[in-house]
């Protein structure tokens, strides 16, 4: 009964499978996206003031570093908790495939979201003067957030490698 158990309780990791194809839905609904804002500004880039052209590719590379994520997340997931991507021979194989478990991830993923908050906060920035005061400093106190907890997890990321080093160390 207990080998039975196992045996579904193993297979259930399956279940996740359509969920990391769907990412990839997502990433075409941000390239629809992507493709929408460059046409927009090549169109209006004429009449558009430096500003407005600075944070219309602001958003262009937002798009960008949320797509990245989102490939992390689905490739490193999947190999992680699913089953191994054999892409085959003689085919592009991104270089961290298959090296990266979920604590890399976790990192990556920390990392992401800081870069993505940065440029959320500089768009605000940029428009500061059409902004309330409360919401430039909620903008700041959640991408301190964001930092701040990135920053942990790379502490305890760091003390765990230390802590497991010692241990191998030791005879």
């Amino acid at each position: 009964m207990e080998k039975f158990f196992e045996k579904i309780l193993y297979s259930a990791r399956w279940l996740l499978a359509p969920i990391y194809l769907g990412l990839s839905l997502v990433l075409v609904a941000l390239l629809i996206e992507f493709f929408q804002s460059v046409g927009y500004l090549l169109l209006n880039v004429t009449t558009m003031n430096e500003s407005e052209v600075t944070l219309k590719v602001l958003t262009l590379i937002d798009v960008a570093l949320v797509g990245g994520l989102i490939v992390m997340v689905m490739y490193a997931g999947y190999e992680n908790t699913v089953s191994k991507i054999d892409v085959g021979e003689g085919v592009d194989k991104l270089s961290w495939l298959g090296k990266m478990d979920a604590g890399s991830l976790k990192s990556k993923v920390a990392a992401s979201i800081v870069a993505i908050s940065s440029i959320h906060l500089l768009k605000v920035f940029m428009n500061a003067g059409n902004i309330p005061n409360d919401k430039l400093m909620w903008g700041v106190l959640m991408h301190l957030t964001f930092v701040a907890s990135a920053f942990f997890m790379g502490m305890l990321d760091l003390m765990m490698y230390k802590k497991k080093n010692a241990q191998d160390n030791t005879p």
